[in-house]
């Protein structure tokens, strides 16, 4: 198949049979916008599609895009991602792009969610309790950073001791051990995150660390990288793609 034929094929795939509403407006942008996403990057590298689904919702939440957003959970439903899978992708933004940005897009979710008749609340994956989310996020984080972090909450200034403390409870404690998706997708997902957020290029750096630690390898983040290229613009995605081969040397 030629790319048109391949980007038929993908879009039928995630958003069914019928022609996007931007055909008959702006046919020749469609044209382009189709082509490439879904007939190029989609076809590069060894990403499934539910993944590559997950990929585009955390980074069209990242970017607070959310007509986008909704589209895509929709598609992501529509190629058997469960609705957990879903929600915990969303969720795994909040530390990275905040609360409100999260809620907007978990609104967004939730409206996908009540008209496909999905029952909510979903099942709960919390997987700590009070007294114990920051020793479980602390060992999440030994085990994805190593001994970095031991290093990290020693030299932190006593006025920002706090920082380290939350990085731990918060960040992993709440988040990264939760069910519904595991540690490789979630550290692949917050790659993507970083890298779709611009100017967090330290902490791009760290994560494609951590990504090799959990089995992530460098082809793999490629891959995830170039998939958001079409969201995120070339700028970002180049700088993503410098901090893997600052990391990882060819």
């Amino acid at each position: 198949m030629d790319r048109i034929e391949k980007s038929q094929v993908t879009y039928n795939k995630l958003f069914g049979d019928g022609v996007s509403a931007a055909y008959a407006t702006d046919p020749d942008f469609q044209d382009i916008l189709s082509r490439f996403i879904f007939g190029e990057v989609f076809y590069q590298g060894n990403l499934d599609d539910k993944l590559r689904e997950l990929i585009t919702l955390v980074v069209l939440a990242t970017n607070q895009t959310l007509p986008q957003l909704k589209a895509h959970v929709h598609a992501a439903l529509n190629i058997g991602v469960m609705p957990t899978e879903i929600k915990e992708a969303v969720y795994q933004c909040a530390p990275y792009i905040g609360f409100p940005k999260t809620l907007n897009a978990i609104t967004e979710v939730n409206d996908v969610f009540k008209a496909r008749n999905i029952e909510l609340p979903l099942e709960s994956q919390k997987q700590v309790e009070e007294e114990t989310r920051f020793d479980k996020g602390l060992a999440v984080q030994v085990k994805i950073f190593r001994d970095i972090i031991s290093k990290n909450r020693g030299n932190a200034p006593d006025n920002q001791k706090h920082i380290q403390d939350y990085l731990s409870a918060f960040c992993f404690g709440d988040f990264y051990t939760r069910g519904g998706l595991d540690l490789k997708t979630r550290e692949l997902l917050t790659l993507c995150i970083l890298s779709a957020l611009g100017g967090a290029e330290n902490q791009v750096r760290a994560h494609v660390q951590g990504n090799l630690n959990v089995g992530n390898n460098k082809e793999m983040m490629i891959t995830a990288i170039t998939h958001c290229l079409p969201y995120i613009g070339f700028p970002r995605t180049l700088n993503a793609l410098s901090c893997v081969n600052e990391i990882i040397p060819e």
